[in-house]
């Protein structure tokens, strides 16, 4: 039984515990999000990654990942006292005062291991068709313990140095969309460009199952944000309303971008535009008004919809965008908090620039987002090349071509092909398909004369 003076109220465990099924919910989401923008002989080889994500990740937080985020430690690390989850008790180290707990801490251990697993499936979008799923395995292992855990300690722990500088990160801007985009934006240089990219066009093959993935999104993402306020509040309510308006409001400007460049507004702009009000409103969902989250919608969908171009200029293969719109759509909600929080919607937050708070909190929100963003992509670049140097990153390039599906797990997604199928289009590929390596799934913008797609520049992105 907890102590007398620690209040369990079973309401707002009841709330979080709602969430975290919602949040669970995000990542098959996110496979059918994936899914149907690359190409159909690559869907099954990028939702087992998504599932696998979430016993990898389950486990590894279950074993060591929340106790170096949430345990005793420094401010830079968590330490090891709570491994495999034993010795919660009542409390955890820094939630006192405002930041008391009312919710059993083995619920909250819960509730922030779907915020874990999530962060880890948004990479895969970046390193989609070409990933060694041998290499993919322990890299989300590594990067989930060196990486994700020390900055949910630094963000959501109350123990750690940028919380206790007063940064603010209300459900994951940095802690999970920067963290997730520098390291797909590392692994990308890792891994090197697909089979082909940019010459071949590796359009989506089915954007229902895309619109279908961004809808499930929208609905997890209630439980995302509104959830991390931790009881359910007033707090939550405008969590709520802020998350669902930026989304719309990053609909209508990404769709509004493709208007004015192209000429058509597509279905894959609009999913794509609704991940990007997610991702922006994210850090700011319990701390800014409504009015606020339509700016950030407004402002993410807008950027993000220019952003996705930017990999062209730099011959980037982020198969699926997730760097312009996790990163760029998690570096424009954080520093948002700096400029439109306000203690007149959460008083345990802070005010920012336009509503007297001055500079103060906007230079935490870069200091914090920038220190994530450096040691994800750090740990990413090395754990990532000493895997590779290993067990190897990249399939050969036969394996791509044929598809990860029949070449990496002997099934087709469309066909029910099994693995003796793949003799008959590439004798001996089944025996060495998970081999050493050998040395754009997704469609452009509607054509100027509106009769085809330009392989060359994408105007979708990634949750």
């Amino acid at each position: 039984m907890p102590p007398a003076e620690i209040r369990i109220d079973s309401g707002a465990t009841a709330w979080v515990l709602a969430s975290t099924a919602l949040v669970l919910l995000m990542t098959p989401g996110l496979a059918f999000f994936y899914g149907g923008m690359v190409r159909a002989k690559n869907i099954l080889a990028i939702a087992m990654q998504n599932f696998v994500t979430m016993a990898l990740v389950g486990v590894t937080w279950v074993l060591a990942g929340f106790s170096l985020a949430f345990g005793r430690g420094t401010p830079v690390i968590g330490d090891l006292s709570y491994v495999g989850l034993t010795g919660l008790g009542s409390s955890l180290p820094g939630f006192t005062g405002p930041h008391q707990l009312i919710i059993p801490p083995i619920v909250y251990a819960g509730f922030q291991m779907m915020f874990a697993i999530v962060a880890a499936a948004l990479i895969t979008g970046a390193t989609a068709d070409r990933w060694r799923f041998g290499a993919f395995v322990p890299f989300m292992i590594a990067w989930t313990l060196l990486a994700y855990a020390p900055a949910a300690h630094w963000l959501f722990s109350p123990t750690g140095w940028a919380a206790k500088q007063g940064a603010l990160d209300f459900a994951g801007g940095s802690v999970v969309h920067i963290n997730a985009g520098a390291a797909a934006l590392a692994m990308a240089l890792v891994l090197g460009r697909r089979h082909g990219w940019p010459d071949q066009p590796m359009r989506p093959h089915n954007l229902p199952m895309t619109m279908l993935g961004a809808g499930l999104l929208w609905f997890g993402w209630i439980g995302f944000n509104a959830g991390s306020a931790l009881r359910a509040d007033n707090v939550a309510g405008y969590a709520l309303v802020n998350t669902f308006t930026a989304a719309a409001c990053a609909l209508l400007a990404w769709i509004g971008v493709e208007r004015i460049r192209y000429g058509k507004a597509t279905s894959l702009g609009a999913a794509s535009g609704v991940v990007a009000g997610l991702v922006a409103v994210t850090p700011a969902a319990g701390y800014v008004t409504p009015i606020g989250a339509a700016v950030i919608g407004i402002t993410a969908g807008a950027a993000c919809a220019l952003a996705v171009t930017f990999k062209m200029w730099f011959g980037l293969d982020d198969a699926l965008d997730v760097v312009a719109v996790h990163l760029g759509g998690g570096l424009i909600g954080s520093l948002s908090v700096g400029l439109f929080a306000t203690t007149a919607i959460n008083p345990a937050g802070g005010n920012g620039v336009f509503y007297g708070g001055g500079y103060r909190l906007l230079g935490w929100q870069a200091a914090a987002a920038g220190a994530v963003a450096v040691l994800s992509f750090c740990v990413a670049g090395l754990a990532g090349g000493l895997i590779g140097r290993i067990v190897g990153n990249r399939v050969p390039a036969r394996t791509e071509d044929i598809g990860l599906d029949l070449a990496v797990h002997g099934e087709s997604a469309y066909e029910g092909g099994a693995l003796p199928a793949i003799e008959t289009f590439a004798p001996g590929l089944a025996s060495d398909a998970e081999g050493f390596p050998d040395g754009d799934s997704r469609a452009g913008p509607p054509s100027p004369d509106g009769t085809g797609v330009r392989a060359a520049e994408h105007s979708g992105a990634v949750r």
